[in-house]
């Protein structure tokens, strides 16, 4: 059997755990990756709060929202195990280009959704954003790519924290993203634009994102083409897995199908959250548009201390498999308890120790920023572990592979999350919430599971 973390010969003859990066300077080929991560995620994020009001400029129904989330993950759902595949085969560099090029592409025409509308009517201009959103998503698997990048550069030592920084890098696209997204579609930068811009170039408060996007996406192109080394990396087979032969090949593999299945479950969990989220802030905290982003900005930047910081430390000093069932368990005491944070506020949180406080600062909300807090942290811990493990499992020359069907398992889940926790709050409130953490009980028991099997498979020893 192949050691996962077994070396090629060209790497000089380490031992097992060591990476064959074949790179002079391994550590600043990762800050490298990293940063193309984070370029292209900016732009991802730039869009995120000219979305709903880009599609209502059409004058069609919201329900179109929904579907131009599910057109993006279900077309990263199909991609990302071929361009994992194909960085197994080909090499990362190329297929980090590739990836970022065509998110350049789908961006451009995305902030040009007003013209086809002027061109074809209402269906050309809601048609070019679908076009758009379906090239972004099957582009989107490079973050798979970007992993299997720093699994061929790190040592297995130092691969979660590595791969936490991809975290971090996500955490702080979120961030900084929507922020410049909101300043972009301002009137004032919006107005500067026109006087600034050739008469062709139209500048409006969706297009001026949107270019701005696709602007990064280019940028971490020239950065992959001009800093970024190809890695040595163990070289995939000639064949080609498809989605449905790869889920079923990991459906074969002992040591893959858990990940695989704990992937599906916390991305239909964890996005159908980030969806309803926004409304019951709102609902019942009444909460405006501000507040609620302040309260994402706080969310965002835990993410980022947690994955660059916290699960780094961690992950020195446990077992990766034990921080994600932590993780996984921390996901279910915080989900289940955000609906009902006033109640817990109020009896836990004694009114003196707000006394002085602004009269904004309730008992409900500190009780909501520290079950924010847990959340964020389990997430950024069972995330990064899982990506760990997936490593350790893969074949030394299928990481890429491997990493492209679990985030197609997470696309998978992004695809039905959203609407099933939608229908469940218009409901209530607090049904999608309950849901996440029953979904994360399975999560436990598959880890929990797995643990155990593994300690029993080692414990039983060779069989003669």
């Amino acid at each position: 059997m192949s050691d996962p973390e077994a070396t090629s010969a060209d790497a000089g003859g380490e031992s097992d755990g060591d990476a064959p990066t074949g790179l002079d300077r391994p550590r600043r080929a990762l800050a490298t990756v990293i940063a193309i991560v984070f370029i292209d995620l900016l732009g991802f994020g730039i869009i995120i709060p000219i979305l709903p009001y880009y599609v209502r400029s059409f004058g069609v129904s919201d329900v179109y929202i929904g579907l131009l989330a599910a057109s993006y993950s279900l077309l990263q759902f199909v991609f990302a195990p071929l361009l994992g595949r194909l960085s197994d085969e080909h090499g990362r560099r190329p297929v980090l280009m590739l990836s970022v090029a065509g998110s350049a592409v789908a961006w451009t025409v995305f902030g040009l959704g007003a013209e086809f509308e002027a061109l074809f009517g209402v269906a050309g201009g809601v048609g070019a954003l679908f076009v758009a959103r379906m090239i972004a998503g099957a582009m989107g698997g490079n973050v798979a790519t970007a992993q299997a990048y720093i699994a061929d550069v790190t040592t297995r030592e130092e691969r979660a924290g590595a791969l936490g920084l991809i975290g971090a890098a996500f955490g702080l696209g979120f961030v900084f993203g929507p922020a410049l997204g909101g300043l972009l579609a301002s009137d004032p930068v919006v107005a500067e634009a026109r006087a600034a811009f050739p008469a062709f170039v139209p500048a409006t408060r969706f297009s001026l994102p949107s270019f701005a996007a696709a602007g990064l996406s280019a940028l971490a192109c020239v950065a992959a083409y001009a800093f970024l080394p190809e890695p040595a990396r163990h070289r995939g087979s000639a064949r080609r897995t498809g989605v449905v032969s790869g889920f079923l090949g990991a459906a074969r593999s002992a040591a893959l199908r858990p990940y695989v299945a704990t992937f599906l479950l916390v991305s239909v969990a964890f996005s159908g959250i980030q969806v309803v989220f926004v409304p019951f802030a709102a609902d019942t905290f009444d909460y405006g548009e501000a507040e609620t982003a302040l309260l994402l900005t706080y969310i965002g930047v835990l993410g980022v201390v947690n994955q660059a910081v916290v699960v780094g430390r961690l992950s020195r000093r446990y077992r990766d498999d034990a921080l994600a069932v932590v993780g996984a368990l921390a996901l279910v005491g915080s989900l289940a308890a955000v609906p009902f944070t006033p109640v817990i506020g109020e009896a836990v949180v004694p009114p003196s120790l707000l006394a002085g406080a602004p009269p904004w600062f309730t008992p409900a909300l500190v009780a909501l920023l520290v079950v924010l807090a847990v959340l964020s942290f389990g997430n950024g811990l069972l995330n990064v572990a899982l990506s760990t493990l997936v490593s350790a499992a893969a074949p030394p020359d299928e990481q890429g592979a491997a990493f492209g069907i679990t985030q197609s398992a997470g696309s998978l889940g992004r695809t039905v999350g959203p609407p099933a926790m939608t229908a469940l709050y218009v409901v209530s409130p607090w049904p999608p919430f309950v849901l996440g953490a029953v979904l994360a009980v399975g999560v436990v028991a598959v880890l929990v599971g797995t643990v155990y099997g593994n300690a029993g498979d080692a414990s039983a020893g060779p069989q003669g």
